[in-house]
């Protein structure tokens, strides 16, 4: 749980207002029965927190533990100062892709989310977690549930939302989570 719940938060946070969830919005109207599009955002957080999971394996073993709490520290900085930004819509919205609602989420997704800030956030927080595969697992579920959430919803009532109040407080307090646990890593706090 200790790895899985703050991997989990901070990844909701980042991604709340981000555009792979506004495409979801956008995907889960168009194809109106949303549980394809559902499984097809679902399986492509999977996938990229996976990736995530794999590169924080391969080098957490050569990091000290201040490493791994600056590099944390770091993710979860550039994560909130990204959700301090205004919300853009994808530019892309897909419309000419024709090969299915599950595929075409899945893999949209997939591209528009690759190497996006909530992929970053759980690639520091398997880093950084005594359990890397909890908190790759817990960074997966918050990016799902953005998405989750803006595919039901649909984008007339996604854009209805507070975005930027919902991108604002989750960049602060991903800011400031990421001052505290990068300051821990030098040894200043």
């Amino acid at each position: 749980m200790d790895s899985l719940l703050p991997a989990l938060i901070a990844a909701l946070l980042a991604g709340a207002a981000d555009r792979p969830a506004w495409l979801a919005a956008i995907l889960g109207d168009r194809f109106g029965g949303r549980a394809s599009v559902l499984l097809g955002v679902a399986g492509a957080q999977a996938a990229i927190m996976a990736i995530a999971a794999v590169g924080a394996l391969a080098v957490r073993d050569v990091m000290t533990p201040n490493a791994k709490a600056l590099f944390f520290g770091v993710a979860l900085i550039f994560a909130g100062a990204g959700a301090l930004m205004p919300p853009r819509p994808p530019r892309d919205r897909l419309e000419g892709w024709r090969i299915g609602p599950l595929p075409t989420a899945a893999l949209g997704s997939f591209i528009l989310a690759f190497g996006e800030r909530v992929q970053f956030v759980g690639f520091g927080a398997a880093a950084w977690s005594a359990s890397p595969v909890l908190a790759a697992s817990g960074a997966a579920l918050g990016a799902m549930t953005g998405g989750v959430i803006a595919a039901t919803l649909g984008e007339r009532e996604w854009r209805r939302l507070p975005l930027r109040i919902i991108g604002g407080a989750g960049g602060t307090l991903l800011l400031a989570s990421g001052i505290v646990m990068g300051l821990g890593g030098l040894r200043l706090i």
